[in-house]
């Protein structure tokens, strides 16, 4: 019997307990229960892509003899995945059916099955292709309507591009996690694929545009990147929207068929436009993220939080061009990013359709999403000065006083971080002082807000006034933090705050409401205001007692 009974709980409870079970028979034992009992398809998945995460690629099975009613769902798509031959599948097929039946798991083989072999003709009416001119007379021009704007013609794409944002003249911690981010997906891409249709290895290309960029080309390559182009002009000292936007759309198009006079051919880039483009998801970076894949009449998801490159089965008629069809995408850019729904990740993907394309597939990212990887000063690259001319109207708004701004508050690398919500709607100039005479009684901790304190209209006084601002917020619009201790006081834990601190090693929740959606995946819950919480837990750090504190406060 497992010591997770998951009948017990509602997904929101289990999620967290579910990822410290590290024992494949006993997520099995769980799945069991949950199958005779109340059978929910989404805690299942959520059982099985444990199961997944802790057997690893180590559980390699024979496709020809392994025992379909030992794996799961989730077990038999990642294998059925790498099998082209139809007589192999089909044998998986019949002994499925022979044995637990289950509907998912057939659906993942015939997918499969249909993949390989293709779908029959008669299953629906092949589209037939109208030029928008002729489909919609009433348009002026194709482009006037994003939905009817046309593929290029045998376009090429390459490459996964990556927007290096800078401050004060350094690459902010970001641009380095999606460079490391970038390299490894390429590196795999590369390996899995074999390159480009050619047969040609895919490159990481940082962008860099700014007033000074050019030093920071060498430090792009050492953190992944294959190729760097920048930009520099005096003007760009701060982000613009029109020139950042028609720089780095005019570097994508340039060297493919869409080059013309404002888009020249260049020596260094004989595609059309990138394969993949990715963009910090920082204040000006969705800003950046929107406008360019909108100048390149592609999608973007934004504020993901995981970057995955693989094949993905479709049967929408919309993007087959034939009702009753399925077919295999490859080269598919899964973006994760959390959605509403309190727990859940949603998976967006940016796929063609007959007569459209859908490149570069774009993704903005949540800062601290992925880890910062080590710099490698042996590693050597193309660096490529771009040159193009610069509108004056571009630059029509002219600036002329502004407030330069400090770096930044990096919350992450900290052994605690205390973070405080709007529990201190009472009396928020005290409630922020408790937080930070918590944070000073730690020797390594650092201070955070949730979102709902930034934006709400509390008046703050004295010395505290200087703590609240958007560098300090927690969650997917700020940053994410993995420490060993993470308290939480007054903050109700929606899926936004979650996502960015639901790694910690120990969470401590502080709240009023028994039923704050926080209790569902901290360590301790304590009930009970944070004005009277927060000086106990201070005393109890000073004197070396936390733990005993926290456990003896604590209804968990």
């Amino acid at each position: 019997m497992p010591e997770i009974d998951p009948t017990d709980h509602d997904i929101a409870e289990l999620g967290p307990k579910i990822k410290d079970v590290d024992d494949a028979d006993e997520l099995r034992e769980m799945l069991e229960l949950e199958e005779e009992g109340e059978d929910r398809a989404p805690v299942k998945t959520l059982i099985e892509d444990r199961i997944e995460s802790v057997e690893g690629d180590d559980g390699e099975v024979d496709p020809e003899s392994v025992d379909l009613e030992e794996l799961t769902v989730a077990d038999i798509a990642n294998m059925v995945r790498d099998i082209d031959d139809v007589a192999v599948l089909e044998d998986l097929l019949e002994r499925e059916k022979e044995g637990q039946d289950r509907k998912t798991a057939k659906g993942q083989i015939e997918d499969r099955i249909e993949s390989v072999e293709g779908s029959e003709e008669e299953e629906g009416e092949e589209l037939e292709y109208v030029p928008p001119e002729e489909k919609h007379p009433d348009l002026d021009h194709p482009t006037n309507d994003k939905q009817w704007v046309e593929s290029l013609e045998d376009a090429e794409y390459r490459d996964m591009w990556v927007y290096c944002e800078t401050q004060h003249g350094e690459l902010i911690d970001v641009s380095m996690e999606m460079l490391g981010k970038a390299r490894q997906l390429m590196d795999d891409y590369n390996e899995e694929y074999g390159g480009d249709e050619d047969g040609e290895p895919e490159d990481v290309v940082a962008v860099l545009i700014g007033d000074s960029v050019s030093d920071l080309t060498e430090q792009v390559i050492e953190y992944g990147a294959d190729r760097v182009v920048y930009l520099e002009d005096d003007r760009l000292e701060r982000f613009r929207h029109k020139p950042y936007t028609e720089v780095f759309c005019s570097m994508a198009r340039a060297g493919g068929q869409v080059a013309d006079e404002d888009h020249e051919a260049v020596d260094w880039k004989d595609y059309d436009e990138p394969r993949y483009t990715v963009f910090p998801a920082t204040n000006n970076g969705r800003d950046l993220s929107a406008l360019v894949q909108g100048e390149l009449d592609s999608g973007l998801a934004s504020d993901c939080s995981g970057l995955y490159i693989e094949e993905a089965m479709i049967s929408n008629p919309a993007k087959t061009g034939k009702p009753g069809d399925s077919k295999e995408f490859d080269r598919i850019l899964h973006m994760k990013r959390p959605d509403f729904s309190g727990f859940e990740y949603s998976t967006i993907l940016c796929i063609d359709k007959p007569f459209r394309d859908f490149h570069p597939q774009g993704a903005s990212v949540i800062p601290g999403s992925f880890d910062l990887p080590d710099p490698d000063p042996e590693r050597e690259g193309e660096v490529v000065e771009y040159g193009m001319d610069l509108d004056d109207e571009w630059f029509q708004v002219e600036v002329t006083e502004f407030d330069t701004l400090d770096s930044g508050v990096d919350l992450t690398g900290h052994d605690v971080v205390v973070a405080m919500g709007r529990g201190i709607g009472d009396a928020p100039t005290e409630g922020i002082e408790l937080g930070l005479d918590l944070v000073d009684a730690f020797d390594d901790a650092a201070f955070g807000l949730s979102r709902g304190v930034i934006t709400s209209s509390y008046n703050f006084e004295g010395h505290v006034e200087s703590y609240i601002g958007e560098d300090r917020q927690i969650g997917e619009s700020g940053q994410e933090v993995e420490p060993d201790v993470y308290i939480a006081a007054g903050i109700s834990g929606a899926i936004q705050h979650k996502v960015g601190m639901d790694e910690s090693d120990t969470i401590i929740a502080v709240n009023t409401d028994p039923d704050a959606d926080i209790r569902g995946f901290s360590d301790y819950f304590i009930e009970g205001d944070l004005f009277e919480v927060l000086p106990r837990l201070t005393e109890a750090v000073e004197s070396g007692e936390l733990a005993a504190a926290v456990a003896e406060a604590s209804d968990d």
